[in-house]
C-alpha cells in the first residue's frame, strides 16, 4: 500500500490540474480501495493497445496517461527517424472524451514538432489504418475502446505500414514511455502543425472499400439488408459504401444510428453478443430482410445474421463468417488463376477449418497470435506473397491488404456480395455454409468468457492459468489429450511420443489442448478486458446437408457436456 500511496501523492504536484489533485486527496482520505485500483499499476499495451476505464490515476485512461504515452512515442519517432519531417494521423470514435483526448494527443505531438493530421470528426478504425499509408505517415493513433463498456476508452498505435505496433517497436516504445516522468510531457501545442482532415481521405477510403469488397453480385435490388452501427462510427461510412456498391434496399436502425458513448439501447455494443442485435433482428423479421449487419463502436468488428434453413434469422459466429468470406475470395482468386504465392491468415484460437480450406485450394494458411496486428505483420514480413484475406473468431475480418487491421466496412460489403449472389443463384449464405461442412468437415466452436475485475481479479486469472499448466487437462469430452501447446514457453508437447518441439510464434499467455479426435480447448487471458477466455472446437463428419440440424444439436450437446466436465458451465 505504501507504493500505491506514493504513486498517488506524486499526482499532487503543481503539474497536475487542481481538480485532479482534489480528487486524489478525497480518495486518500475516504476510499483506499478505489485508490488502490487506480494506482496499483500503470496502463499497459495489450493485444489491442492500451485500454481501460477513464478517470484519474496511473491505471486509468486520462490526459496524463495518454500524454505520457504520446510523449514517449514522440521521443521514439524522433530517435528512429532523425532529421525527417515526422507525420502522425489521429482518429477517434464515439466514446465519451474521445474527441478531447484526441486533441490532447495532437497537442503533445505538435508540441514535439511533429505534423499531425487530425480527423475533424469521429471516424472508423479501418479508415485510420488506411489513412496512415494514404498520407505517408510515420505512425497513426486511434482513440477507441472497441466494444468495451461505456466507462472505457483506449489508445491504439499504428506504424508506417498501417498495422498496429508489434515487436520490436512496441517494447521499444514502452521502454521510452517508462523512462519518462509525467512532468516531462509537453502539452504546449503548436497549432500550426495540426491539420484537420475529412472529405479527401473519406473519399479515397470509400473508393478503396468498394473496389476491394465488390464482386458484381447479381440482383442486388432483391437483397434486403438491415444495418445497425450500434451507436458507433460506422454510420459515417458503411451506408455510403453499400450505396455505391449498388445496394439500395438498406434499412438503418434509427434508434442506434446516432453516435452515443452511453450505448443506451444495448447492454454491450458488441456484435458478438446476440442481445446487441435485438432491434435489428426484430426489424429484419418485420420486413423480411435477407441479412442483418451490426458493427462495434470503432467499426472493426461485424456481426452477421442470415436466414437459417428454417427461415429464421440466426446470428453467425466469427469463425463461420470468416470461413465463408475466405472461401469466396479464394474462388474469385482462382478464376484469375493462382500464382502460387497466395496466403490466407487466421489465429491460434480460431477454427481449424481454415487450414482445411487452405489445403483444398493449395494455398498457405499462416496462423498468428490473437490480434490483427500479427496478421498485418505477416503482410509486411512476406512482401513477395499475396494476402487474399483472413480473420479471427472474434468477429474480425480483413479483405486484402489496403487496410492493415480488421475492417468491418469492407467485410460488410463482402458479406452482402456473397449472400446476394447466393440468393440470385437459388441458394443462401447459410446453405453455402452447410455445403462447406459437408465438404470440409463440420467444425463447431464456442467461446466462454469469465470476468474477473480489479487487482484481485487479475490475480485469480493468473492462478487459473498456473493451475491449467501445473495440472493439465487429461481428456476433453471423453477423448484423450494428445498434445499441449504452451505459447508462454513456446513449446508443443506430444503426449503420446513425449517429443517437445518449438513453437515459432511470439510468446503469449495461451494454452491449447488437442485431443485425439481433434477436439481443442484453448485458455487465454484477454489482453484488453478483465477476462479469461476459453475457446472450444469440436468436429465431426456431415454426410449430407439434410442431416445438418440433427448433427448440429448433437454437437451443441457435446460442448455442453465438456463445459460441465471442466466446471465452466
Amino acid at each position: 500500500m505504501d507504493d500505491i500511496l506514493s504513486n498517488a501523492k506524486a499526482w499532487q504536484s503543481d503539474f497536475f490540474d487542481p481538480e485532479v489533485r482534489k480528487e486524489i486527496q478525497h480518495l486518500i482520505a475516504n476510499d483506499p480501495e478505489e485508490l488502490k485500483d487506480r494506482f496499483y499499476k500503470n496502463m499497459e499495451f495489450g493485444t489491442g493497445g492500451m485500454r481501460g476505464i477513464m478517470g484519474v490515476g496511473t491505471n486509468r485512461i486520462n490526459k496524463y496517461t495518454l500524454g505520457k504515452s504520446t510523449q514517449g512515442l514522440s521521443n521514439y519517432l524522433k530517435r528512429v527517424y532523425p532529421g525527417e519531417e515526422l507525420k502522425v494521423v489521429i482518429a477517434y470514435d464515439c466514446r465519451h472524451n474521445s474527441d478531447t483526448l484526441a486533441r490532447t494527443v495532437a497537442d503533445v505531438l505538435s508540441a514535439n514538432g511533429i505534423k499531425v493530421f487530425l480527423f475533424s470528426q469521429l471516424r472508423t478504425t479501418p479508415e485510420l489504418s488506411f489513412a496512415v499509408r494514404y498520407l505517408n505517415c510515420h505512425a497513426g493513433i486511434v482513440l477507441t475502446a472497441s466494444h468495451n463498456p461505456p466507462e472505457y476508452n483506449g489508445y491504439k498505435v499504428y506504424w508506417t505500414d498501417g498495422g498496429q505496433i508489434v515487436p520490436p517497436q512496441d517494447n521499444e516504445i514502452i521502454e521510452e514511455i517508462n523512462r519518462l516522468n509525467y512532468e516531462e510531457i509537453n502539452f504546449n501545442a503548436n497549432s500550426s502543425l495540426i491539420e484537420l482532415i475529412d472529405k479527401e481521405v473519406d473519399e479515397a477510403f470509400i473508393q478503396a472499400s468498394v473496389k476491394n469488397g465488390s464482386f458484381n453480385a447479381k440482383e442486388k435490388d432483391n437483397f434486403k439488408i438491415v444495418f445497425t452501427s450500434l451507436h458507433g462510427t460506422s454510420i459515417t461510412v458503411i451506408p455510403e459504401v453499400l450505396k455505391r456498391a449498388g445496394y439500395n434496399n438498406v434499412t438503418i436502425i434509427k434508434e442506434q444510428a446516432e453516435p452515443d458513448g452511453d450505448f443506451p439501447t444495448v447492454k454491450s455494443p458488441n456484435p458478438e453478443e446476440p442481445e446487441a442485435l435485438t432491434l435489428a433482428m426484430k426489424k429484419a423479421e418485420e420486413i423480411g430482410a435477407d441479412m442483418v449487419v451490426g458493427t462495434d463502436p470503432d467499426s472493426d468488428r461485424l456481426g452477421i445474421a442470415v436466414r437459417n434453413p428454417a427461415g429464421k434469422m440466426e446470428l453467425l459466429n466469427g469463425n463461420q463468417t470468416m470461413f465463408l468470406m475466405t472461401k469466396f475470395l479464394l474462388d474469385q482468386r482462382e478464376k484469375q488463376g493462382f500464382t502460387g504465392n497466395e496466403f490466407i491468415a487466421t489465429t491460434i484460437v480460431s477454427t481449424p477449418m481454415m487450414n482445411e480450406l487452405a489445403k483444398s485450394y493449395g494455398v498457405e494458411c499462416k496462423t498468428s497470435l490473437t490480434g490483427f496486428k500479427w496478421i498485418a505483420k505477416m503482410i509486411k514480413d512476406f512482401p513477395e506473397q499475396h494476402f487474399v484475406g483472413g480473420g479471427e473468431e472474434s468477429f474480425g475480418y480483413m479483405v486484402g491488404d489496403f487496410v492493415r487491421d480488421k475492417d468491418a466496412v469492407t467485410a460488410t460489403l463482402l458479406a452482402c456480395e456473397i449472400a446476394a449472389e447466393a440468393k440470385a443463384n437459388g441458394s443462401s449464405f447459410y446453405k453455402q455454409l452447410i455445403d462447406c461442412y459437408v465438404t470440409y468437415g463440420f467444425y463447431k466452436e464456442r467461446l466462454i468468457s469469465i470476468t474477473k475485475k480489479g487487482m484481485s481479479g487479475a490475480e485469480e486469472i493468473k492462478k487459473m492459468m498456473i493451475e491449467f499448466k501445473e495440472n493439465p487437462v487429461k481428456s476433453i469430452g471423453g477423448a484423450k489429450v494428445v498434445k499441449v501447446d504452451d505459447y508462454n514457453s513456446s513449446t508443443s508437447k506430444n503426449l503420446v511420443t513425449g517429443e517437445v518441439t518449438e513453437i515459432d510464434i511470439p510468446k503469449s499467455n495461451v494454452l491449447i489442448y488437442t485431443a485425439e479426435d481433434g477436439t481443442r480447448m484453448a485458455a487465454r487471458p484477454s489482453g484488453t478486458e478483465p477476462k479469461i477466455k476459453f475457446y472450444f472446437s469440436i468436429n465431426t463428419k456431415l454426410d449430407a446437408a439434410e442431416n445438418f440440424k440433427k448433427v448440429d444439436m448433437e454437437m451443441e450437446a457435446k460442448i455442453d457436456e465438456i463445459l460441465k466436465e471442466l466446471k465452466l458451465h
